[in-house]
């Protein structure tokens, strides 16, 4: 069934990628024209024939181009009393090496769409960064009713807000590009759009926030992704994609297992530090679907959805074939079934197709990832598609709120090799009676128990406490996973990232303990965490304070560097734009009470 809910999607994105071919072959001359044949700003020029002499001269115009003199990057100011006041007015056509569109946030959200077909380089990436507001709100990117510049001329505007390649004007293939602080919603049926054509059209029902149809190393940070149809969405097309720091959440199609938060094919994709949150309600899609090579999803909190991760194959020999194809790395994860929705199956590898050949035929490594099913029933771990998957499971935790015997390592098929995980006691290989055909490698290290000893179960805080049967229980790496996919870091809820701590020996689970380490106040929230000023962050809040409280920060020396008074209100803003870069320790004390809390703060500039 799963396979069959692609086709409708993966049917017209085909469709639409293979438009790539028939891209115009745009002169140079004709490229200085609109649609219709117009010199752009000149009324009545037409188009005419280009002669042989005259395209010589244009063949030694293109030569000596690579020879001129960059020009200096430009930054746009776009918002209220800027520049630019909306994004259109930008020459988006135009950018170049090292340019920066800034979208500075506004009451009202910005109803535009648009295109990136131009390129930047390695050195000088082209910038769309969002500035947030006074309280960190990050700037809207209305699909709803957006409107398009007049001057581009692209494919497949149904199918995004931000579309990268897939155009005719401008007509280069994006590369080093980065989309930054930017809030972008609302692309699916029955939201509509004014084209570039100036014609009101609608969405098509897998419409993305982000559209990839081509391009590479393509950076989206710090975004929230939602009320669309796929969330995120990359073609096979694009290479080197890099996606952190996000908030993927309410997209799908109400009714329909073929739209999900992620859906990605591309040669070479990470995920990192991101919040992949529940989808739309009704909509049966997956959280984080992919069909890419060289697939890294680290240090993520991924809850809710079909099944939490679908990593299945891809239909196109520039990646099946591709070396990296048989090697996903899964690792310093919380993977979080919240209630009885959709497949009782966690992470699906392998393939859903009826060509078993395209399958990943690989290696899953899979570790130091927390993973917490409250489902009333059934939940089993891993679905490997066939006996040709392998998967290599260690330094986990696997925690279920029912019996023990409700979790199930495998479904039916695929083989497992188990070393050094938490499980809950009474786990068993299979649900699935005499149907099962797989294996499961015990290669030592296990332990069990009733509960793995998390800080506090209630605020999803899945640190370890001190005395917890994880700790120091974990186990070496497999050799095939360093020293590029090391653990070393670990996610910081939400969107955040911190340095794992180490002490030489793992710890079980996502989370490692730090032996005399600052605790962190579980009756308050400290965001953003760390807080990075040069993405326009300038105010920490304290939230989930009572009455009456002070906090008091002091630097790495132990010098007071700001005192909150007495507070009357529940959340307190402290405003760093004057506060130097470092590690500082924050103390809340309440006067009434004997009771101080602690914690560690970070900024970076």
């Amino acid at each position: 069934m799963d396979r069959e809910s692609d086709k409708g999607a993966r049917g017209h994105r085909d469709k639409e990628i293979r438009r790539l071919g028939d891209r115009k072959e745009n002169s140079y001359i004709q490229s200085l024209f609109e649609k219709g044949g117009k010199v752009k700003g000149i009324e009545n020029y037409q188009i005419k024939p280009v002669s042989r002499s005259s395209t010589k001269i244009v063949g030694i115009i293109a030569f000596l181009s690579w020879f001129a003199i960059p020009v200096s990057a430009t930054t746009y100011e776009v918002g209220p009393g800027m520049s630019y006041e909306n994004i259109g007015d930008v020459p988006l056509e135009s950018l170049n090496p090292g340019d920066t569109v800034k979208i500075h946030h506004r009451t009202q959200p910005y109803r535009e769409k648009w295109v990136i077909a131009r390129t930047g380089t390695e050195s000088q990436n082209i910038v769309f960064q969002g500035v947030p507001g006074t309280g960190g709100e990050l700037p809207i990117i209305e699909g709803e009713d957006a409107t398009t510049r007049l001057e581009l001329n692209y494919w497949s505007e149904e199918r995004g807000i931000i579309n990268l390649g897939g155009s005719s004007y401008p007509n280069q293939i994006p590369d080093y590009v980065v989309i930054e602080n930017l809030d972008i919603r609302s692309a699916r049926l029955p939201y509509q759009f004014t084209d570039d054509q100036g014609q009101v059209r609608e969405y098509a029902n897998n419409a993305s926030s982000i559209y990839v149809i081509e391009g590479s190393h393509i950076t989206i940070r710090n975004c929230k992704i939602h009320n669309c149809g796929n969330g995120f969405f990359v073609s096979h097309s694009a290479s080197d994609i890099l996606v952190e720091r996000c908030y993927i959440y309410d997209n799908g199609i109400e009714g329909s297992y073929y739209h999900h938060n992620n859906y990605t094919e591309a040669k070479g994709i990470s995920f990192q530090y991101n919040h992949f949150g529940q989808l739309r309600d009704g909509c049966g899609g997956n959280n984080l679907k992919d069909r890419s090579c060289g697939t890294v999803i680290r240090y993520n909190w991924i809850e809710c959805g079909n099944r939490q991760l679908d990593l299945v194959e891809s239909d196109h020999p520039e990646i099946y074939n591709d070396p990296s194809y048989s090697k996903t790395f899964v690792y310093g994860n919380i993977i979080i079934e919240q209630t009885d929705e959709g497949n009782s199956q966690i992470c699906h590898y392998g393939g859903d197709g009826s060509n078993t050949n395209q399958y990943r035929k690989g290696t899953l490594y899979f570790y130091n990832n927390t993973v917490i099913s409250k489902r009333s029933g059934n939940t089993t771990l891993f679905r490997l598609s066939t006996n040709d998957e392998f998967c290599d499971a260690r330094n986990n935790i696997v925690y279920v709120t029912t019996d023990g015997n409700r979790l199930a390592m495998l479904n039916t098929h695929g083989i497992l090799n188990i070393r050094n995980n938490w499980f809950k006691t009474g786990w068993v290989e299979s649900h699935q009676g005499g149907n099962y055909q797989g294996t499961i490698i015990d290669s030592g290290g296990m332990v069990t128990g009733d509960i793995p000893g998390f800080v506090d179960w209630g605020s999803e805080d899945f640190h370890l406490l001190e005395n917890a049967p994880c700790v120091n229980a974990g186990g070496l790496l497999a050799a095939e996973v360093l020293p590029e996919n090391n653990v070393i870091r670990q996610y910081i809820k939400h969107c955040q990232d911190e340095e794992r701590p180490s002490d030489g020996i793992f710890d079980i689970g996502a989370f490692e303990f730090e032996q005399g380490g600052v605790e962190t106040d579980s009756l308050a929230y400290v965001c953003p965490n760390p807080c990075r000023v040069f993405m326009g962050y300038n105010l920490v809040t304290f939230g989930d304070l009572n009455p009456g409280c002070v906090i008091e920060i002091y630097d790495m020396s132990g010098r007071m560097v700001h005192h909150s008074g007495d507070l009357s209100e529940t959340a307190y803003h402290w405003d760093v734009n004057e506060v130097s870069a470092g590690v500082y320790f924050y103390i809340i004390g309440y006067l009434e009470e004997s009771v101080k809390s602690k914690g560690k703060l970070v900024i970076i500039r």
